[in-house]
């Protein structure tokens, strides 16, 4: 964490509030989120207790920002700073967010604002630099961004692996929290994460049936070229259920490697490993089990790297000189110092007593666990020797004088996430030229169907709150949503329910003229397209403006309001997300029929838009300036005089 602080952020105000990271987003934590299901509310609510900050989108006028210092550690202190910045629609040279279109969401409707959630990284923290837009940069920590109405999208996090010094699963963590605090109704992002080399979307959903995103909550939205939920499902299914006796046996002569990964992680396994998904998800599981630091049952006790100033025998002696130090100390806690003062007797080297005492920790040696713990109450580091030759280790039961004990403490996660690779790379990537006949043909087709689901979604409160939460003791709620009337069609036909429903807090006699005065008021804050909306009529209850709306309706029921805008000159592109007037048309040969944001290319005749992929164009190949789909050529083929 040692890259994570202040320093190149501007300097704290005096007096300036600081948030823990850990629970940030919490009730409480800072705000109490008594907006309720509304997500507007709970955000003006937050950035009350935000820093307001200028210059964080240099040239980007009317853009307002905000900065929250958060605590990740206070011994040592380290920082991050989150920036939300909203964005006004009128800032923008093009309303309409390709990533609802990407997700399906292109029949939403334009809102008036965007939230921006940003954690960047250490360089670019500094708002007093003024040297770039911080919502143009592209290398974030995080960056997140809601729509006004509670839609929200999880544009980019980079765990350690792309230098942050958060894990992934922190960055998750904080931005899930934020999601369920703030109220989002649903939120969708790009799986595109990675480990180590691997898709993280493929190994956990061989293993665990879903993507690493999960065990938050999101799960399939929309595939790209062509992909189903019913495909994907099926895709999982063939890979998790691939029999490993039929791979065994049909790699067993050319592949050696594959079956040696079978054997080890059988031995240490208690239930029997019958398939691909039982293997993955053995050794998945076994990787969060396994400590950072080695263990290793050699006599040694210490895995010597070959920069190691020491040579390997003289780590072991000092070993053997601490081990029966602890010995005599007869299995007690023991401080370091005093470990250290009675193994100074034998060896003199102190910078060799230190790098051991340093290493050996949770490591076997001999019959012996070498504990190391820090003591609560003193802070001191203490060791203790613990006798595992006759003791039961795991939850399997096994002893050290198992052979299945043995093994598993040689495993270290270098060695497990190797054989990982070595699965993901030649099972599930890169196949065998051998095995494209019969079963092992779904593999390739299984593994390309789970990487092309890339967008995911997690519905967190959805259209309505819950019914728990409709009842309140001075005030009741109400949902209500508009339908815009057409005025330009001859039939006068209604655009039904064009936005999710809202909630309206209302005292137990409130009217249905004082309804329709919120609900305008709520829907021109939150649509760009609906502005000057006015709402005329209510459609699914009959009822009069001096009605009671709680004598009309239940508490938590339904009122959808018909209306129309004052000023004219609306029209579909100025109301949705998805762009009527430059709408692709798309036709492509895995099924494709909307812009899922993978790369394609246009027919330059017909115009329609196909794959690169499906087309046989590769990545790594410029598109065409020329480019002819199938059919057109097909044409030009059996009519060529009918060309002009």
């Amino acid at each position: 964490m040692s890259h994570l602080d202040l320093s190149s952020c501007k300097k704290r105000r005096r007096g300036e509030r600081v948030f823990k990271f850990k629970t940030f987003g919490e009730k409480g934590h800072p705000v109490d989120w008594d907006g309720g299901g509304v997500f507007v509310e709970n955000v003006k609510a937050l950035l009350e207790f935000g820093n307001i900050e200028s210059g964080l989108c240099s040239g980007s006028g009317g853009v307002a920002g905000w900065s929250f210092p958060l605590e990740v550690h206070r011994h040592p202190p380290v920082h991050v700073m989150l920036f939300v910045v909203e964005e006004p629609p009128e800032v923008l040279l093009d309303r309409h967010c390709k990533h609802c279109q990407y997700v399906g969401w292109g029949h939403h409707m334009i809102c008036n604002k965007k939230y921006h959630f940003l954690l960047p990284f250490k360089d670019t923290a500094d708002p007093t630099k003024g040297k770039s837009n911080l919502l143009e940069l592209k290398a974030h920590i995080m960056h997140g961004v809601f729509h006004s109405n509670g839609f929200g999208h999880l544009l980019c996090f980079n765990g350690l692996e792309m230098g942050s010094d958060l894990p992934g699963y922190r960055i998750m963590e904080f931005w899930d929290r934020l999601c369920s605090g703030l109220r989002a109704r649903k939120v969708s992002l790009s799986d595109d994460s990675q480990k180590k080399g691997m898709e993280l979307r493929l190994i956990h959903g061989v293993g665990y049936g879903e993507p690493w995103f999960g065990r938050w909550g999101y799960g399939f939205g929309r595939g790209t070229y062509g992909v189903t939920l019913q495909m994907y499902q099926k895709a999982i299914e063939a890979l998790q259920t691939m029999p490993l006796c039929l791979l065994a046996h049909h790699l067993g002569n050319s592949n050696h490697e594959f079956t040696s990964i079978i054997s080890r992680y059988q031995t240490l396994s208690s239930y029997s490993l019958a398939t691909l998904g039982d293997l993955f998800h053995f050794m998945l599981e076994l990787k969060l089990r396994l400590p950072k630091e080695r263990y290793n049952s050699s006599n040694g006790g210490i895995l010597v790297e070959n920069t190691c100033r020491w040579s390997p025998k003289r780590v072991e002696m000092a070993t053997r000189v601490i081990v029966e130090a602890l010995k005599r100390a007869e299995f007690r806690w023991v401080s370091r110092q005093e470990v250290r003062d009675a193994a100074r007797a034998y060896i003199g080297d102190t910078g060799l007593l230190d790098f051991v005492l340093k290493s050996l920790g949770n490591h076997i040696v001999g019959n012996y666990l070498v504990r190391r713990s820090l003591n609560p109450v003193t802070k001191v580091l203490e060791y203790c020797l613990e006798d595992i030759s006759n003791s039961f280790l795991n939850q399997e039961g096994l002893s050290l004088g198992d052979s299945k004990t043995k093994a598993r403490y040689m495993i270290t996660q270098v060695q497990l996430t190797k054989d990982l690779f070595y699965l993901y790379k030649y099972i599930l990537r890169e196949q065998n030229p051998t095995m494209t006949m019969g079963i092992f043909a779904t593999i390739p087709i299984a593994s390309r169907i789970i990487l092309d689901t890339k967008y995911l979604i997690k519905e967190y409160y959805g259209d309505l709150p819950s019914k728990l939460e409709a009842g309140i003791t001075s005030e009741c709620t109400i949902n209500s949503t508009i339908a815009l009337r057409n005025d330009s069609c001859a039939d006068g036909s209604i655009k039904n329910v064009m936005a999710p429903y809202e909630c309206f807090r209302l005292n137990s006699n409130a009217t249905i003229d004082e309804l329709k005065l919120h609900v305008e008021k709520r829907f021109r804050e939150i649509y760009w397209g609906l502005r000057s909306f006015v709402a005329q009529s209510v459609l699914n209850v009959s009822a009069k403006g001096s009605d009671s709306v709680f004598g009309l309706v239940e508490v938590g029921g339904k009122v959808v309001f018909e209306g129309r805008n004052e000023e004219g000159g609306t029209t579909n592109n100025d109301i949705f997300e998805g762009n009527e007037t430059t709408k692709l048309v798309v036709d492509c040969g895995c099924g494709t029929k909307e812009n899922d944001g993978e790369r394609m290319v246009t027919c330059d005749i017909c115009e329609v838009w196909q794959h690169t992929r499906c087309v046989r164009i590769p990545n790594d190949q410029e598109i065409p300036t020329i480019f002819l789909c199938s059919r057109c050529e097909q044409d030009i083929f059996l009519f060529p005089n009918s060309l002009p």
